[in-house]
Order: structure tokens, then sequence, then C-alpha cells
């Protein structure tokens, strides 16, 4: 696959470059161009980047940045069994387990939300670090969701990240997810909050917790020719924002300690 002039193969990770050291020269850089293809490609042309990872595996498939570049690759592809495969060979290379949830998001994607509810409660997890432990929470979560058991989803995401006035870079989506469960359990005030409270710690649009909150308050988007009506609707929307997002920093921790007492009840 054809590489761009101007990727030269020393913009990957300093880990990945030393990883690569173990090839030949001229091979490690062919491999470093293909493994940059598959960063620049996977959010908005995540079949290229695989067909960039394909190529980087057949170069190099000893290599465990490789392996977990083309998981990925296959992930972002929806290829769930060829990513866990991956994603599994890389896992036996390094020893690690980063790579533990996105496995079990695999198992999800191939329809087996009990083997992620297993891999959810593995000792594994405990080795995860802060934000890995989230990220287990938010696709044990979806499990639940997956298996019609709203409720224990609810309770799943109820945790003292979610309480914890901090925002991480986590922060947004666990907020945004919580909503999301509430929500659909039929809690539309208690989502609305949350919707609210994801916004004001999504800094970096991860989420579109802007316009399910829009949604929520019946704010319509017009045809942004109609200068007008859409200046009008963003004025609006803003104030409704600003509202929202001023009630929700009055509350504090004892909001979502209230909340699991609640469902645990």
């Amino acid at each position: 696959m054809p590489i761009p002039e101007d990727v030269t193969g020393d913009e990957i990770d300093k880990d990945v470059r030393q990883e690569l050291l173990s090839l030949p020269k001229t091979l490690a850089e062919d491999v470093a161009k293909n493994l940059v293809m598959v960063a620049r490609l996977i959010d908005e042309d995540p079949e290229g980047a695989y067909g960039y990872s394909r190529v980087a595996l057949r170069l190099a498939s000893r290599v465990a940045a490789v392996r977990e570049a083309a998981g990925f690759a296959a992930y972002a592809s929806q290829k769930y069994s060829e990513a866990l495969g991956e994603f599994r060979a890389a896992r036996r290379m390094t020893g690690g387990v980063d790579l533990w949830p996105v496995m079990a998001d695999c198992e999800r994607g191939l329809g087996r939300p009990e083997k992620t509810l297993d891999m959810a409660g593995a000792p594994e997890v405990h080795k995860l670090d802060k934000a890995g432990q989230v990220e287990m929470r938010l696709v044990a979560a979806g499990a639940r969701r997956d298996m019609g058991q709203l409720d224990a989803a609810i309770v799943t995401l109820q945790s003292p990240e979610l309480a914890s006035n901090s925002v991480q870079p986590w922060t947004a989506r666990l907020r945004y997810a919580y909503a999301d469960a509430l929500l659909e359990a039929g809690r539309e005030g208690e989502a609305r909050e949350w919707f609210a409270k994801a916004i004001e710690a999504d800094k970096d649009g991860s989420t579109n917790a802007s316009d399910r909150l829009a949604e929520l308050d019946g704010v319509e988007f017009v045809d942004a020719l109609d200068e007008t009506e859409t200046e009008s609707e963003s004025d609006a929307g803003s104030e409704i924002g600003r509202e929202v997002v001023e009630e929700s920093k009055d509350s504090d921790e004892d909001d979502i300690e209230d909340d699991i007492e609640d469902d645990k009840d």
C-alpha cells in the first residue's frame, strides 16, 4: 500500500521504536511507516488502517506492538474475532494486562456478553491502572445492557470515579454512559442532569452529550442558511446549556451516594 512522502516512520512512539530495534534497519523503517499510517487513519478510515496493519503484520508478526496495532485496526473495523486473536497474541508476548478491557469488549462484539462479565470479575482487572479499571467498568455495563439488565448496568457505573468532581480523561465518557443508561431506564430527569455533567467534563468533544441534552430539552436544529433562526436557537441552546451546567455544579458527591443507596434498595 502507498505511503505518503511526508511519513518517515520517526513519528511512532519511542517504546514502539524500541521494539522495532530487533528488526533489520530497512525492515524496521518499513514497519514503522505502516504503523504510522494505521495511527493516522484508524479514526477516519478504519478499513484503510486495517489494510496498513496487515502489511505491518506480514512484515513483523513477532513484534508485540505490531500485533497490538493490528488488533486495534481490526477492532475499529468491527472484525472482533480477528481483533481478539491479535490482542491475545500481543498479551502473550508482553505478559501485560492493559488490553484486558478491549479484549472483553471484543467478546461483546461477538455476542458473548456473559464472557465479558466473566472477564470483568477476573483477577486481571485488579492489575489494571485506574483508567483501565474505569474502561472495564464501562465495558461491563455495556454487557449488562446487552443482556437487558438496565438496573445492573446503572449500578455497575456507580463508583467513586463517577461521584468525583475531579475531571479525568475518562470522566466525560463515564458520565455519558451513566446518563445514557438512566435514559434507557426511563429516568429522564436524572439522565438530563448527567448529560449536563458530561458536557462540563467533555473539553475535547469526545461525546455527543450536548446533542443528547438538546434533544431532551426539545431544541430543534434548522438549516444553517436560515441565519435568523439559527442564531435564535443557538442563543436558546446556550442559555439551556449554561442553566443546566450551573445546576449540575450545585450538586456534590452526596448525590451519587444517594443514587447508589436507592438502587441497592
